[in-house]
């Protein structure tokens, strides 16, 4: 396509000058600037934006620009010169008034020289944020303290760090109309499958917003028609091992710039279910976390919504745990209770995310005397149906996902809700009605609930239990990896 004439620069500084200056409304922002100086008998302008600059590093590449006027130096080929006297190693051309404008934007700084229709454009961004540490709610016993950040730089660097693989690629693309957001697609080629990153990078492409603010999760909504299905459809990790172990599986990684949560797709349910605290630990510990894991998640699932089953019929219960049900009388009937205390604990939790560390300690006592002491006394709540309601809280918090946990904890609520109204039949079928979901979903053409259905024993047995790495020979067949070896036999 042709460019338009007010879209390229010409050789008349003044003219360029111009379109930058109604573009960008220098004056009217304090971060915003352009640096004028005279380099070998020609004017040159250097714009910046301070705020997004490594300042010491603009300031050698302009130091090294005066001194060339400083030492009178005689040349018929100014651009060549500069060129050389840049003090950075990564210094393009463009001519596209566009281009500049979004490097300025995105922390570069472009070098406009009287006489030149090109811009000198010069990489020295150096975006606010933290130092790499190890993620809140990923932590490991032993193993690697560092975690994703906010930098879309360091977390490129924090992976291949770990893959130092020539075949690895990181291509970076831009979202948003407006925000203009970075975003890496990583993958290991020989490897990924091509069909899958053809896939992902369609769908990108279609993304047509004024921005994304919201970082990844709004990509996730564009590249998987997820709707009112609360089931994470990929995986978010903060550990850069993970992310390079799924690289190696076959995986692709999705990095938006401002978000320290990489997307690894496609994923299973089952890949939510594994943590990174196993692969740090003996196969036989690592396996017996995990079963602990499962069976807190099964229990936080099935076991509540059971017990209310239980007490609103019981002739299904057992002689042998006859002694299962509230003893004691309530003005509250225990569905409503139920519902009461399911609430009580996840407006608990959300209270404590927003609170600030030196009021989280105030607030468990408060929790404690409000859902615990007091609503016995008053008789709003039974014993046994905090307990219940406990047990399944800790189950949920067992899971490593918390997308998943989420989702688990809206099914468990559906089932109770299920069972106070419709009893015996509405459990059945509220279980049978979630697992026929399950089963049909296929995020990315990938079968949600593999390698359960359809059944694949060998990679059921991975996940069932910790497999020493030696014995892992082949690749998940999921991702349908073009290398499926992963290492030969002895």
């Amino acid at each position: 396509m042709s460019k338009n004439k007010e879209q390229t620069l010409t050789k008349n500084l003044n003219k360029n000058e111009k379109i930058f200056s109604d573009r960008l409304n220098i004056d009217a922002s304090f971060d915003v600037g352009v640096r004028k100086i005279n380099v070998l008998g020609k004017k040159v302008q250097i714009y910046y934006v301070n705020s997004l600059n490594d300042e010491e590093i603009a300031i050698e590449v302009i130091r090294e620009l005066m001194d060339l006027e400083k030492f009178d130096m005689k040349t018929k080929d100014a651009r060549e010169t500069i060129e050389n006297h840049i003090a950075h190693i990564q210094v393009d051309f463009t001519d596209d008034v566009d281009k500049c404008i979004f490097h300025l934007l995105s922390g570069l700084i472009f070098i406009l020289v009287e006489g030149e229709n090109e811009a000198f454009v010069v990489d020295v961004r150096s975006y606010p944020g933290r130092d790499p540490a190890e993620p809140d709610t990923e932590r490991v016993t032993r193993g690697s303290r560092d975690g994703y950040t906010e930098n879309i730089i360091v977390n490129a660097g924090l992976t291949r760090r770990r893959l130092r693989d020539e075949r690895l690629r990181n291509e970076i693309i831009q979202v948003g109309v407006r925000s203009q957001t970075d975003i890496v697609v990583s993958y290991i080629n020989g490897i990924v499958d091509p069909d899958l990153v053809g896939i992902v990078k369609r769908e990108m492409e279609k993304i047509n917003v004024d921005g994304i603010t919201m970082a990844d999760k709004a990509v996730e909504e564009y590249i998987l028609d997820q709707g009112w299905n609360p089931f994470p459809l990929v995986r978010f990790t903060e550990r850069p091992d993970v992310a390079a172990a799924h690289l190696m599986e076959g995986h692709m990684l999705l990095m938006v710039d401002t978000s320290p949560t990489i997307m690894i797709l496609p994923t299973t349910m089952f890949h939510h279910v594994q943590h990174a605290e196993e692969f740090r630990q003996s196969s036989a510990v690592g396996t017996f976390l995990r079963w602990i894991r499962f069976i807190g998640m099964l229990a936080a699932v099935f076991i509540v919504p059971l017990w209310l089953l239980l007490v609103l019929e019981p002739d299904m219960l057992p002689e042998a745990i006859s002694y299962v049900g509230p003893s004691d009388d309530s003005n509250v009937p225990v569905f409503a209770q139920m519902l009461i205390g399911e609430l009580g604990v996840e407006l608990i939790r959300m209270a404590a995310v927003h609170t600030s560390a030196p009021l989280g300690t105030a607030l468990g006592f408060v929790a404690a005397l409000l859902v615990g002491e007091i609503a016995i006394d008053v008789g709003l709540l039974t014993a046994e149906v905090i307990l219940y309601v406990a047990l399944g809280a800790v189950g949920i918090f067992a899971s490593p996902s918390h997308e998943l946990g989420v989702a688990l904890k809206m099914v468990r609520l559906l089932f109770i809700i299920a069972v106070g109204i419709f009893t015996t039949y509405g459990y059945v079928i509220s279980i049978t009605v979630v697992f026929v979901l399950m089963v049909h979903m296929k995020p990315l053409n990938k079968p949600y609930l593999w390698p359960f259905i359809p059944f694949d024993p060998a990679a059921l047995w991975q996940i069932v239990a910790r497999s020493g790495v030696p014995t892992m020979r082949l690749r998940p067949r999921i991702v349908d990896p073009r290398d499926a070896v992963r290492q030969s036999k002895p």
